[in-house]
């Protein structure tokens, strides 16, 4: 029998979890406790993790979420409700954006530091504080550097042009999740999501995806990607409710965490 070699640990809330490769195969332990086994690493590593979480006391998986949900929503996705608590108003930030700042200009053209703007703040969806310096930004001489990195970040969601706009937002404190995010989130909220911190680590902790344990507040690729297979995952959970984009699928997981219960006979 060969010897057991950890090939990859981390954290699911205080749980410490490890896979281990031993004669050929793979195992999930979470605090030495042998969850899950198989024969692909990858397979068994996000098994590990949908295993360790429902251990959680906050844990109630996606049948929870969707039940939470439809309590705020009963008519789910498409109810007027819904439309007028969580969807139209973003709806209306896309479509002053496409307007003022069409994807396929902003990757190369310069000037649109006041329009975009003005879309940072048609929501709520960041901070006072976040958006007092984006002011300082967009009408700062790295303007231009960082829409177009959200332009291009967009259409290909890469490594360098998520790092154009730490470049452009760092000076002015703003390098933050909610800021990167929300452009490409509204250009193309088919491929792309909002992140919310604290909302999304929550709504990942009580489902038991790896997002919990993935997120650093840190502009690092993999933490957005992780993020995007959260999102999948919710999609796939979700189908028969029909969620059409992006907006459906992070305003789910805002109801979820963030409604409280006594508002539920107001939406329809």
């Amino acid at each position: 029998m060969s010897k057991a070699e950890t090939i990859r640990t981390g954290k699911l809330g205080k749980k410490e979890l490890r896979l281990v490769k031993m004669n050929g195969r793979f195992f999930g332990l979470a605090d030495g406790v042998r969850c899950t086994e198989g024969d692909n690493a990858d397979d068994v590593w996000l098994q590990l993790h949908d295993d360790a979480g429902k251990s959680d006391p906050t844990y109630f998986g996606f049948d929870g979420a969707r039940s939470r949900f439809l309590k705020f929503f009963p008519n789910g996705f498409h109810s007027d409700g819904y439309a007028s608590q969580e969807r139209n108003y973003k709806l209306a930030a896309k479509a002053k954006l496409d307007e003022t700042v069409p994807l396929n200009k902003a990757v190369d053209r310069k000037g649109y530091g006041e329009a975009v703007l003005a879309v940072f703040r048609a929501t709520n969806m960041l901070s006072p504080f976040e958006k007092t310096r984006l002011q300082d930004v967009l009408r700062g001489p790295r303007a231009d550097d960082f829409v177009q990195a959200a332009a291009r970040f967009t259409l290909d969601g890469s490594k360098p042009n998520l790092l154009a706009m730490e470049l452009a937002l760092k000076p002015h404190d703003n390098a933050k999740w909610t800021v990167v995010t929300y452009l490409p989130y509204l250009w193309r909220p088919e491929t792309h999501m909002f992140l919310k911190p604290e909302a999304a680590k929550d709504f990942a902790t009580r489902v038991g995806h790896r997002f919990a344990s993935d997120y650093e507040a840190r502009l690092h690729l993999p933490v957005y990607e992780s993020l995007l297979d959260l999102a999948n995952r919710a999609t796939q959970e979700l189908v028969d409710l029909k969620p059409r984009d992006g907006i459906d699928i992070q305003s789910f997981i805002w109801v979820v965490g963030d409604y409280q219960e006594g508002r539920e006979a107001v939406y329809v």
